[in-house]
Parts: C-alpha cells; structure tokens; sequence
C-alpha cells in the first residue's frame, strides 16, 4: 500500500481517490470555441484537477496520446503541453529500480506524464513490454515527477485489466506506487437502489456485456526526490 504521510514536496499519498461523475453539464472550451472532449471517458475538469495536483507552475506535461483535452488543460493551468511521447526509446530490459537519471534528464525532465494503457504499440499481455514502456516514460521525468496511466477499456484487454500487472510492471520498471484513482463514467444513483420496495433496474448491456462504470487510474512516482534537481 502507498503511504498515508507526506513526503517531501510531494502531494499528501493517500491509498484511494475518487473522481465522482460531474454533476453539471458545463464542459471548457478550446481557443476556437470548441467543447473539449472527454480523455478516454475523464472530464476535462477532472483532467485539470490531476494536472494542477501533481505538476508546480512552469512545469512541462507530457501526453502520450496528444489528446486536445490535456494540452488545453496544461496551457491554462500555466505548465507546458511537451512533444507526444512513446516507447520507441524503451530500453531493451527493464531498467534497475535504482538507477538514477542523468543531471540533463533531471534538469529538463518533465513535470507529469500521462499514458494510456492497454495501446497498440505495447503487447498488454506481455508484462515485459509493459515493463519497457514504463521505463521509457520513467525516463521523461525530473526528479519528484509523476506519471499517471489510464487503464482504458478496449478489445484484447482480457485480464490485463487487473491493476496489479501494470503495478508490478511499474515497481520493475524503478518507480513507486503513489495512488489507485477510479474515475467514474456515470452518475451515481440519488438513493441506494437496494434500499427501494421495487427491485433495482438492470444496466443495460452491450454485446452481451455490462457497460463500463469507471476507469482506473494509477499514478506512480520517480524514486529520485524533487531535492535532486539542483
């Protein structure tokens, strides 16, 4: 389990979060006058919220998806949108935990990270893989920076939906456990349903399957204190 205490300069850990489904219809605008999309299902504002959590005036947020939503984000909360990353760099192992970065990494590195997983171009069922890819992006951080991984729903995600893989894969690839955040997609009931005289409606299914009600995000941190960079 993550620590409960601070640690540093870094946000109080907490074992849990929650981002509650907005109650509001309101959803910001890019400079064009467009509504921004959701991030794979995370409102915009929720967005903002995880950028301005772990991130400090100035620094530099990395998405490796180019999403419109996180870009705007960064830009009006005064951090730097950076260059699309991927794992074309990983290293061809899985990095030592205790390997430290380069005094230019750690000077110019980025602020946060922000990932999706499971992606076409890392195999999800190979934990080695998702190993390598970890470290890549583990690479692209300053000392005290945070990457963020979406566990999105798709085809060929089979069980690679159980959050201790990409944990495990994590730790292997030299960074710490900070925060499990389940992100809701849908509005929570007005009254708890069990608690009506008539039986509860069923969701609706999809495919035969039941839709999704929320996605799990993981933020791990580097292993290197924001001390470092001096």
């Amino acid at each position: 389990m993550p620590q409960t205490h601070p640690t540093g300069t870094r946000p109080t850990r907490a074992p849990v979060g929650l981002l509650l489904h907005p109650a509001h219809a309101h959803r910001p605008a890019d400079p064009s006058g467009r509504a921004l999309p959701d991030w794979y299902g995370i409102h915009p504002d929720h967005v903002a919220h995880l950028i301005a959590r772990y991130t400090r005036d100035g620094d530099t947020v990395l998405d490796t998806d180019a999403h419109p939503t996180i870009a705007a984000a960064a830009g009006h909360l005064h951090r730097r949108p950076g260059l699309t990353v991927t794992d074309r760099d990983s290293p061809r192992s899985c990095p030592d935990p205790l390997d430290s970065l380069s005094a230019a990494s750690a000077r110019h590195g980025a602020g946060l990270v922000l990932a999706t997983l499971p992606r076409v171009d890392v195999d999800s069922r190979d934990p080695h893989a998702v190993c390598q890819a970890l470290g890549a992006w583990r690479e692209r951080l300053r000392p005290g920076g945070f990457l963020v991984v979406l566990l999105t729903a798709g085809p060929g995600t089979g069980a690679f939906g159980h959050r201790s893989t990409v944990i495990a894969a994590a730790r292997a690839a030299g960074l710490l456990y900070h925060q499990h955040i389940p992100a809701l997609l849908v509005p929570l009931p007005e009254t708890e349903p069990r608690t009506g005289t008539r039986p509860a409606a069923r969701p609706p299914l999809i495919a035969g399957r039941h839709v999704r009600a929320h996605r799990d995000l993981l933020v791990f941190a580097t292993t290197i204190p924001e001390a470092a960079d001096v």
